[in-house]
């Protein structure tokens, strides 16, 4: 299972109204990208051009994974899916999440307490006037979303997660 298609790309409010380099995006609909970032600073294990990316992923899987971008909250349908299987990059297919770790936190995004070991590297991020954790991919750099110290135990973290940057794999039966 995979979301992505048409819904627009959801981002926090600008303390700054938009008049700021902390706001960091650029206008333009699915193209803007983040400016603070530069994703070629670090080689990952998958590499992929950015003519590969924009082939491969749907505009708001790309917004969303190349462009550091929010989904809107509660547009995807991995919100709400409970089988046991694996959360995977639809960048990479790397394992991300076991569906056994995803918890119901309230937020419009799926959330988990624990990533797979070794699959989720953190980086700081203060886009939008704020200081968060941001999470990617360790095998292909893709943004996943963020990590929060509100989770529930015995981590303590959520892991507050993007759908579009994810595809889920059912057990086998």
């Amino acid at each position: 299972m995979r979301c992505g298609g048409s819904a627009p790309i959801w981002e926090p409010a600008d303390p700054f109204g938009g008049q700021s380099a902390a706001a960091g995006f650029v206008p333009g609909g699915p193209d803007q990208t983040r400016k603070d970032i530069d994703m070629d600073a670090k080689t990952y294990p998958v590499t992929r051009t950015d003519a590969e990316w924009r082939a491969m992923l749907s505009p708001e899987q790309y917004q969303v994974m190349r462009g550091h971008g929010t989904e809107r909250p509660g547009s995807c349908a991995l919100l709400h899916e409970k089988r046991p299987g694996t959360f995977t990059c639809a960048g990479c297919g790397q394992p991300l999440f076991i569906a056994g770790q995803k918890f119901e936190s309230g937020t419009g995004w799926p959330s988990f307490d624990t990533p797979v070991e070794g699959a989720v590297e953190t980086t700081e991020d203060r886009s939008h006037g704020m200081v968060r954790t941001e999470c990617h991919c360790s095998q292909c750099g893709s943004h996943l979303g963020h990590v929060f110290p509100d989770g529930p135990p015995p981590t303590g973290l959520r892991y507050c997660i993007n759908g579009v940057a994810m595809e889920f794999e059912p057990d086998a039966a």
